[in-house]
């Protein structure tokens, strides 16, 4: 079996954090540089997928021939004369809070229908082609000012979803328990469902919305992430290609979290990569590769079991790979 694993964020969130698995898979295996990018990026290209990703399509279950944006919720906190935006991801969007407030958009607005694939990801199917919609996922905007990044397309239609929402109860009663509002959407990932090329992988295991309907139009088994690599194993068939996408670290990262961000590290590395270390040393896996999408000296590296005893590559802090 050949493990894939994609891990946005790692190297940049890897500072004063040692991961004895991970560096000793990354010291050992055989790397691959590539240019700096996105994991919407890095998923275009590996799923052989030309143009901007129709996030909002492929993240549906049945997109059908209509044009369908992501409307992902977001807080749009005022500092001063900035406005900067708060993810879903770190807002613990409740799925009755989502099914509501998608609901009484989609009445608002009638000729458009959001749709909440999960809490933290919603989609709307438009009426019409609505030029200028973002192609960057709010996580990468996170902590960042967005006061200008709204194509002037998007804004209308923005500022009127934001009034409903800072109205509607369930944001009400956020704030009465001293949470943060989801006071606005973000629209971006605009288009029709593509025509995906068979998946080079024969299953796909992630969170994200996108990435299971990536594997779906490509054909390929998938299902929402285990909690661990050895959930993961229990299913996973003895051979073929399989992909993994671990995204934890992205919205702590945007946001300046360290203490988070070094709990989801060890937790990958308690959870993961330790696991799947072992699984490698057993034979139960062949092949152990790590793709880390912003680029850089280890952005993909591939190890098999013959590789742990090349005992003179030292592992080394993942900082150092950044």
């Amino acid at each position: 079996m050949h493990c894939e694993l994609v891990v946005p964020g790692l190297y940049a969130a890897a500072a004063a954090t040692r991961l004895p698995a991970l560096e000793l898979l990354l010291a050992r295996g055989r790397a691959k540089r590539h240019e700096r990018g996105r994991l919407e990026d890095w998923l275009r290209e590996a799923f052989g997928l030309e143009g901007a990703l129709a996030a909002g399509a492929l993240s549906v279950a049945h997109p059908g021939d209509a044009l369908w944006a992501r409307a992902d919720p977001v807080h749009l906190r005022l500092m001063r004369d900035r406005l900067i935006l708060v993810p879903a991801a770190a807002l613990g969007v409740a799925a009755a809070e989502a099914a509501a407030l998608c609901e009484a958009l989609s009445r608002h607005f009638g000729a458009l229908a959001f749709e909440p694939v999960t809490p933290s990801h919603w989609c709307v199917r438009l009426s019409g082609e609505l030029a200028g919609v973002s192609i960057e996922n709010p996580l990468d905007l996170a902590g960042r000012e967005v006061g200008l990044a709204m194509p002037a397309a998007g804004h209308a239609l923005v500022n009127e979803a934001q009034m409903l929402l800072h109205a509607h109860p369930a944001n009400a009663a956020r704030e009465a328990r001293g949470e943060a509002a989801l006071n606005s959407v973000w629209l971006w990932g605009a288009g029709r469902a593509p025509k995906v090329p068979p998946a080079p992988w024969q299953s796909v295991s992630a969170q994200d919305p996108l990435v299971l309907g990536l594997a779906r139009a490509a054909g390929a088994r998938h299902r929402a992430l285990p909690a661990t690599a050895q959930a993961w194993l229990e299913r996973a068939p003895e051979e073929g290609r399989h992909l993994v996408v671990l995204d934890a670290l992205r919205a702590p990262l945007a946001l300046s979290q360290q203490a988070e961000c070094r709990a989801a590290l060890e937790a990958l590395e308690r959870d993961w990569f330790a696991p799947l270390l072992g699984a490698l040393r057993a034979g139960r896996v062949g092949m152990l590769s790590v793709h880390v999408p912003e680029g850089g000296e280890r952005a993909s590296c591939e190890t098999i079991r013959g590789d742990l005893r090349r005992f003179w590559r030292r592992p080394r802090p993942l900082e150092r790979y950044a």
